[in-house]
């Protein structure tokens, strides 16, 4: 077998991959596309596994640890992401960064929004 093959087969996947994770807005789409990358990992320890014959099969071994890992980080994943998506009715990774840093202006001073939002926390408590 060509090394060859199974390595361009592992770039494009990853590629494909990075493209998922710095293009989409979706919080899902982003950890399919880590899985994605995670796959293609996947695929170059097996492939130089059987290319270097080695006895042991150190990078089968390390392939199931990956997907053990690939498996826990999903589960993980989709939990934040279901609990977020139930609290802030969205998934939009943008929108989620910009709710969790704080809407700043360009002075430094905070947005009105959050400004009135605080005022009617307060006259609500008082």
């Amino acid at each position: 077998m060509h090394l060859a093959y199974p390595a361009v087969l592992s770039v494009l996947l990853f590629c494909t991959g990075i493209y998922g994770v710095l293009a989409r807005r979706n919080a899902i789409l982003v950890l399919m596309s880590v899985e994605l990358m995670l796959n293609a990992v996947n695929l170059n320890l097996v492939a130089f596994d059987v290319w270097m014959r080695d006895a042991l099969h150190s990078g089968q071994a390390l392939t199931l640890f990956t997907i053990a890992i690939a498996a826990a980080e999903i589960g993980i994943g989709l939990a934040i992401v279901l609990m977020v998506y139930r609290n802030r009715g969205l998934s939009d990774v943008d929108r989620l960064r910009d709710t969790a840093e704080g809407h700043e202006d360009d002075d430094g001073t905070a947005a009105p929004d959050a400004t009135s939002a605080a005022t009617q926390k307060a006259e609500a408590t008082a």
